[in-house]
C-alpha cells in the first residue's frame, strides 16, 4: 500500500471519527468525492475541526489563509497528497 493511499484511509477514518457522522463509515467516503457541497457535504465549521485534528496528527499547520485551501481540501485524495507532502 503507497503511503497515500494509507494516508487517505487514515483521512477517512479522521473525518468520522472528529466530525461524529454517525450514519457515515469510513469505507462509504470515496476518495475523489467532494468533501464539501455536494460531495460529503461539510461546511466550513467542519473544515475548522478537520484542520486542527489533521495539524494535531501530522504535525503541520493548515493554515486558513492559504490560497490552495480550496484545492487541498477539495477530497480525500487531494488532502492526503496535500499531508504526505508538509507532515512532519
Amino acid at each position: 500500500m503507497s503511503i497515500e493511499k494509507s494516508i487517505e484511509n487514515e483521512i477517512t477514518e479522521l473525518i468520522v471519527e472528529t466530525l461524529n457522522l454517525e450514519d457515515v463509515s469510513p469505507s462509504d467516503i470515496d476518495f475523489d468525492e467532494p468533501l464539501f457541497y455536494d460531495g460529503l457535504g461539510l461546511d466550513s465549521i467542519d473544515s475548522l475541526e478537520l484542520s486542527m485534528a489533521l495539524s494535531a496528527k501530522y504535525g503541520f499547520q493548515l493554515k486558513s489563509d492559504d490560497p490552495n485551501n480550496k484545492e487541498i481540501f477539495s477530497s480525500v485524495r487531494s488532502l492526503a497528497k496535500h499531508v504526505a507532502q508538509n507532515k512532519a
